[in-house]
Protein backbone atom coordinates (compact mmCIF):
# COMPACT_ATOMS: atom_id res chain seq x y z
CA UNK A 1 0.00 0.00 0.00
CA UNK A 2 1.26 3.47 -0.84
CA UNK A 3 0.91 6.11 1.66
CA UNK A 4 1.93 9.89 0.74
CA UNK A 5 2.91 10.92 3.39
CA UNK A 6 3.47 14.50 2.34
CA UNK A 7 -0.46 15.11 1.70
CA UNK A 8 -1.32 13.21 5.12
CA UNK A 9 0.99 15.26 7.23
CA UNK A 10 -0.17 18.46 5.28
CA UNK A 11 -3.84 17.45 6.13
CA UNK A 12 -3.40 16.53 9.29
CA UNK A 13 -1.27 19.95 10.03
CA UNK A 14 -4.68 21.53 8.77
CA UNK A 15 -6.59 19.34 10.75
CA UNK A 16 -4.91 20.25 14.31
CA UNK A 17 -4.45 23.87 13.29
CA UNK A 18 -8.70 24.29 13.06
CA UNK A 19 -9.10 22.11 16.15
CA UNK A 20 -5.92 24.56 18.10
CA UNK A 21 -8.03 27.83 16.44
CA UNK A 22 -11.61 26.01 18.02
CA UNK A 23 -9.98 25.50 21.55
CA UNK A 24 -8.64 29.20 21.37
CA UNK A 25 -11.94 30.54 21.14
CA UNK A 26 -14.12 28.47 23.52
CA UNK A 27 -11.07 29.53 25.80
CA UNK A 28 -11.29 33.15 24.75
CA UNK A 29 -7.54 32.75 24.83
CA UNK A 30 -5.63 35.54 23.30
CA UNK A 31 -2.29 33.89 21.90
CA UNK A 32 -0.68 34.82 18.94
CA UNK A 33 -1.94 33.13 15.46
CA UNK A 34 1.71 32.03 14.69
CA UNK A 35 1.86 29.81 17.90
CA UNK A 36 -1.30 28.24 17.33
CA UNK A 37 0.34 27.37 14.02
CA UNK A 38 3.44 26.23 16.10
CA UNK A 39 1.45 24.01 17.80
CA UNK A 40 -0.52 22.37 15.28
CA UNK A 41 3.23 21.98 13.24
CA UNK A 42 3.83 19.98 16.28
CA UNK A 43 0.64 18.17 16.72
CA UNK A 44 1.08 16.75 13.42
CA UNK A 45 4.32 15.08 14.21
CA UNK A 46 2.34 12.54 15.53
CA UNK A 47 1.46 11.42 11.81
CA UNK A 48 5.42 10.17 10.32
CA UNK A 49 5.85 9.14 14.09
CA UNK A 50 3.60 6.19 14.07
CA UNK A 51 4.06 5.60 10.79
CA UNK A 52 7.83 5.48 11.20
CA UNK A 53 7.81 4.16 14.89
CA UNK A 54 4.29 2.45 15.27
CA UNK A 55 5.24 0.62 18.66
CA UNK A 56 6.45 4.20 19.92
CA UNK A 57 5.81 5.16 23.59
CA UNK A 58 3.59 7.71 21.52
CA UNK A 59 1.27 5.70 20.31
CA UNK A 60 0.12 4.33 23.32
CA UNK A 61 -2.61 5.54 25.38
CA UNK A 62 -0.51 7.32 28.10
CA UNK A 63 1.91 8.39 25.20
CA UNK A 64 -1.11 10.31 23.88
CA UNK A 65 -1.68 12.09 26.79
CA UNK A 66 1.40 13.23 27.10
CA UNK A 67 1.75 14.33 24.09
CA UNK A 68 -1.41 16.18 23.88
CA UNK A 69 0.09 18.34 27.00
CA UNK A 70 3.34 18.61 24.78
CA UNK A 71 0.62 20.40 21.84
CA UNK A 72 -1.24 22.60 25.07
CA UNK A 73 2.03 23.78 26.51
CA UNK A 74 3.28 24.77 22.67
CA UNK A 75 0.38 26.16 21.25
CA UNK A 76 -0.96 28.59 24.53
CA UNK A 77 0.46 30.57 27.27
CA UNK A 78 0.00 28.71 29.91
CA UNK A 79 0.15 30.46 33.70
CA UNK A 80 -1.23 27.47 35.74
CA UNK A 81 -1.79 24.09 35.80
CA UNK A 82 -5.57 25.19 35.85
CA UNK A 83 -5.62 26.87 32.81
CA UNK A 84 -3.69 24.18 31.06
CA UNK A 85 -5.98 21.43 32.34
CA UNK A 86 -8.82 23.86 30.89
CA UNK A 87 -7.16 24.34 27.72
CA UNK A 88 -6.66 20.02 27.33
CA UNK A 89 -10.09 19.10 28.00
CA UNK A 90 -11.32 21.75 25.49
CA UNK A 91 -8.89 20.62 23.02
CA UNK A 92 -10.39 17.23 23.40
CA UNK A 93 -13.65 18.42 23.75
CA UNK A 94 -13.32 19.98 19.76
CA UNK A 95 -11.94 17.19 19.27
CA UNK A 96 -14.23 14.29 20.07
CA UNK A 97 -17.01 16.59 19.02
CA UNK A 98 -15.94 17.86 15.42
CA UNK A 99 -15.07 13.81 14.96
CA UNK A 100 -18.11 12.34 15.98
CA UNK A 101 -19.69 15.00 14.34
CA UNK A 102 -18.20 13.29 10.78
CA UNK A 103 -19.00 9.78 11.72
CA UNK A 104 -22.76 11.18 12.46
CA UNK A 105 -22.97 12.70 9.46
CA UNK A 106 -21.48 9.98 7.41
CA UNK A 107 -23.30 6.86 8.70
CA UNK A 108 -26.46 9.52 8.31
CA UNK A 109 -26.44 8.85 4.60
CA UNK A 110 -25.52 4.75 4.96
CA UNK A 111 -27.93 2.56 4.46
CA UNK A 112 -27.74 0.12 7.38
CA UNK A 113 -30.29 -2.66 6.21
CA UNK A 114 -30.05 -4.38 3.00
CA UNK A 115 -30.05 -7.73 1.11
CA UNK A 116 -26.84 -10.34 1.13
CA UNK A 117 -26.37 -12.70 -2.06
CA UNK A 118 -28.88 -14.66 -1.35
CA UNK A 119 -31.70 -12.68 -0.35
CA UNK A 120 -31.32 -12.00 3.51
CA UNK A 121 -31.95 -9.48 4.93
CA UNK A 122 -28.75 -8.69 6.90
CA UNK A 123 -27.75 -5.22 8.77
CA UNK A 124 -24.32 -3.06 8.41
CA UNK A 125 -23.26 -1.91 11.55
CA UNK A 126 -21.09 0.37 9.96
CA UNK A 127 -17.39 -0.85 12.14
CA UNK A 128 -14.67 -0.80 9.43
CA UNK A 129 -16.72 1.37 6.56
CA UNK A 130 -13.96 3.84 5.67
CA UNK A 131 -14.35 7.56 5.72
CA UNK A 132 -12.82 8.94 2.44
CA UNK A 133 -10.27 11.86 2.69
CA UNK A 134 -12.73 14.25 0.70
CA UNK A 135 -15.48 13.66 2.61
CA UNK A 136 -12.99 14.29 5.28
CA UNK A 137 -11.75 17.69 3.35
CA UNK A 138 -14.79 18.71 2.77
CA UNK A 139 -16.54 17.69 6.56
CA UNK A 140 -14.48 18.83 8.76
CA UNK A 141 -14.73 22.41 8.21
CA UNK A 142 -18.46 22.37 8.07
CA UNK A 143 -18.54 20.68 11.44
CA UNK A 144 -16.12 23.00 12.61
CA UNK A 145 -18.09 26.21 11.11
CA UNK A 146 -21.56 24.48 13.35
CA UNK A 147 -19.82 23.87 16.40
CA UNK A 148 -17.91 26.99 16.71
CA UNK A 149 -21.32 28.79 15.84
CA UNK A 150 -23.79 26.78 18.18
CA UNK A 151 -20.94 27.47 21.00
CA UNK A 152 -21.03 31.13 20.39
CA UNK A 153 -24.56 31.25 20.22
CA UNK A 154 -25.07 28.73 23.33
CA UNK A 155 -22.57 31.63 25.11
CA UNK A 156 -24.69 34.55 24.03
CA UNK A 157 -27.87 32.82 25.60
CA UNK A 158 -26.17 32.14 28.38
CA UNK A 159 -25.36 35.71 29.27
CA UNK A 160 -28.89 36.42 28.50
CA UNK A 161 -30.83 34.07 30.59
CA UNK A 162 -28.40 35.07 33.78
CA UNK A 163 -30.13 38.40 33.36
CA UNK A 164 -33.65 37.51 33.30
CA UNK A 165 -35.91 37.87 35.96
CA UNK A 166 -39.91 37.72 36.69
CA UNK A 167 -41.47 40.71 36.27
CA UNK A 168 -45.45 41.67 37.37
CA UNK A 169 -47.42 44.51 36.54
CA UNK A 170 -50.85 45.59 37.91
CA UNK A 171 -52.85 48.13 35.95
CA UNK A 172 -56.38 48.65 36.30
CA UNK A 173 -56.51 46.47 38.91
CA UNK A 174 -55.54 43.46 36.18
CA UNK A 175 -51.98 41.97 37.37
CA UNK A 176 -49.75 40.09 34.67
CA UNK A 177 -46.92 37.89 35.52
CA UNK A 178 -43.75 37.51 32.11
CA UNK A 179 -40.04 37.03 31.99
CA UNK A 180 -37.97 40.60 32.03
CA UNK A 181 -34.52 41.27 30.32
CA UNK A 182 -32.33 43.53 32.46
CA UNK A 183 -30.61 45.90 29.78
CA UNK A 184 -27.88 48.02 30.75
CA UNK A 185 -28.16 49.53 27.14
CA UNK A 186 -32.02 50.92 28.37
CA UNK A 187 -31.39 54.48 29.98
CA UNK A 188 -34.66 56.13 28.89
CA UNK A 189 -35.99 58.38 31.04
CA UNK A 190 -38.58 60.22 31.36
CA UNK A 191 -37.70 64.73 31.16
CA UNK A 192 -40.52 65.89 33.11
CA UNK A 193 -41.34 62.74 35.58
CA UNK A 194 -37.57 61.85 35.64
CA UNK A 195 -39.28 58.31 35.90
CA UNK A 196 -37.20 55.88 34.39
CA UNK A 197 -38.67 53.59 31.37
CA UNK A 198 -39.07 49.67 30.84
CA UNK A 199 -40.67 48.40 27.73
CA UNK A 200 -42.80 46.02 26.93
CA UNK A 201 -44.03 44.12 23.70
CA UNK A 202 -47.12 44.18 21.99
CA UNK A 203 -47.96 40.34 22.80
CA UNK A 204 -47.62 40.90 26.20
CA UNK A 205 -49.61 44.16 26.81
CA UNK A 206 -52.71 43.47 24.92
CA UNK A 207 -53.79 41.56 27.58
CA UNK A 208 -55.19 44.51 29.22
CA UNK A 209 -57.08 46.02 25.86
CA UNK A 210 -59.65 45.09 23.94
CA UNK A 211 -58.54 44.28 20.18
CA UNK A 212 -60.80 47.58 18.78
CA UNK A 213 -58.93 49.17 21.83
CA UNK A 214 -55.34 48.04 20.91
CA UNK A 215 -56.03 49.03 17.27
CA UNK A 216 -57.15 52.34 18.70
CA UNK A 217 -54.07 53.12 20.13
CA UNK A 218 -51.73 51.44 17.11
CA UNK A 219 -53.55 54.29 15.01
CA UNK A 220 -52.49 57.09 17.00
CA UNK A 221 -49.53 56.12 17.20
CA UNK A 222 -48.76 55.87 13.71
CA UNK A 223 -50.90 58.85 12.46
CA UNK A 224 -49.80 60.89 15.58
CA UNK A 225 -53.44 62.09 16.06
CA UNK A 226 -53.78 61.42 20.11
CA UNK A 227 -57.87 62.13 19.38
CA UNK A 228 -57.43 58.46 18.48
CA UNK A 229 -56.28 57.43 21.63
CA UNK A 230 -59.25 55.23 23.97
CA UNK A 231 -61.44 57.47 26.21
CA UNK A 232 -60.49 54.81 29.12
CA UNK A 233 -56.98 54.75 28.72
CA UNK A 234 -55.90 58.53 28.31
CA UNK A 235 -55.25 59.74 31.71
CA UNK A 236 -52.72 56.56 31.89
CA UNK A 237 -51.08 57.16 28.62
CA UNK A 238 -48.29 60.00 28.34
CA UNK A 239 -46.03 60.28 25.56
CA UNK A 240 -41.84 60.20 25.92
CA UNK A 241 -39.33 61.78 23.73
CA UNK A 242 -36.64 59.72 22.96
CA UNK A 243 -33.77 59.69 20.54
CA UNK A 244 -33.12 56.87 18.10
CA UNK A 245 -29.85 55.02 17.45
CA UNK A 246 -30.04 56.69 14.02
CA UNK A 247 -29.96 59.89 15.80
CA UNK A 248 -33.17 61.12 14.67
CA UNK A 249 -35.67 62.18 17.54
CA UNK A 250 -39.23 60.55 17.94
CA UNK A 251 -41.39 59.49 20.60
CA UNK A 252 -43.11 56.98 22.60
CA UNK A 253 -46.17 55.93 24.08
CA UNK A 254 -45.69 54.99 27.76
CA UNK A 255 -48.79 53.49 30.36
CA UNK A 256 -48.74 54.71 34.34
CA UNK A 257 -48.86 51.36 36.29
CA UNK A 258 -50.12 50.92 39.12
CA UNK A 259 -47.22 49.45 40.51
CA UNK A 260 -44.13 47.03 39.48
CA UNK A 261 -43.07 43.98 41.08
CA UNK A 262 -39.68 42.59 39.94
CA UNK A 263 -38.03 39.29 41.79
CA UNK A 264 -33.97 39.76 41.42
CA UNK A 265 -31.97 38.04 43.32
CA UNK A 266 -34.97 36.29 45.52
CA UNK A 267 -36.23 39.54 46.80
CA UNK A 268 -39.27 41.17 45.33
CA UNK A 269 -39.16 44.62 44.42
CA UNK A 270 -41.78 46.99 44.05
CA UNK A 271 -42.33 50.28 42.57
CA UNK A 272 -45.02 52.91 41.58
CA UNK A 273 -42.24 55.47 39.90
CA UNK A 274 -41.88 53.89 36.74
CA UNK A 275 -43.60 53.76 32.96
CA UNK A 276 -44.05 51.06 30.69
CA UNK A 277 -43.11 52.10 27.22
CA UNK A 278 -45.32 50.23 24.40
CA UNK A 279 -43.56 48.39 21.68
CA UNK A 280 -45.34 47.49 18.72
CA UNK A 281 -43.69 44.77 18.38
CA UNK A 282 -42.12 41.47 19.66
CA UNK A 283 -38.95 42.16 22.25
CA UNK A 284 -37.79 38.12 21.31
CA UNK A 285 -38.46 35.94 18.54
CA UNK A 286 -38.25 33.02 20.76
CA UNK A 287 -40.96 35.13 23.31
CA UNK A 288 -37.87 34.49 26.03
CA UNK A 289 -38.48 37.64 27.46
CA UNK A 290 -41.26 40.58 26.74
CA UNK A 291 -39.55 43.48 28.98
CA UNK A 292 -36.71 45.34 28.84
CA UNK A 293 -36.34 46.69 32.25
CA UNK A 294 -34.18 50.03 32.81
CA UNK A 295 -31.42 49.17 35.44
CA UNK A 296 -32.49 52.13 37.36
CA UNK A 297 -35.66 50.01 38.59
CA UNK A 298 -33.08 47.54 40.24
CA UNK A 299 -31.13 50.22 41.86
CA UNK A 300 -33.77 52.48 43.33
CA UNK A 301 -36.50 50.47 44.46
CA UNK A 302 -36.30 49.43 47.94
CA UNK A 303 -36.77 45.24 48.64
CA UNK A 304 -40.31 44.47 50.00
CA UNK A 305 -41.08 41.47 51.84
CA UNK A 306 -42.42 38.64 50.06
Amino acid sequence: MTIYLDAVWLLNFFLDLMLLMLTQALAKDSTRKRRIMFGAFIASLLVPLSIYYPDSFFTSLIGKLMYSILIILCSFRIYSIYQMIKLLLLFYFTTFAIGGGLIAIHFLFQNPVGLSANGVLTFNSGYGDPISWLFVVIGFPLIWYFTKLRMDKHAVEKIRYDQLCSVTIHIQQISKSTMGYIDSGNQLTDPLTKKPVMICDEYFLKQWFTEHEWEMLKAAHDSLDFDKLPNDWEKRLQIVPFQGVEGNRTFMMAIKPDNVTVIYNGEHIVTRKVLIGIQFAELAKDRSYHCLLHPKIIKMAAPASA
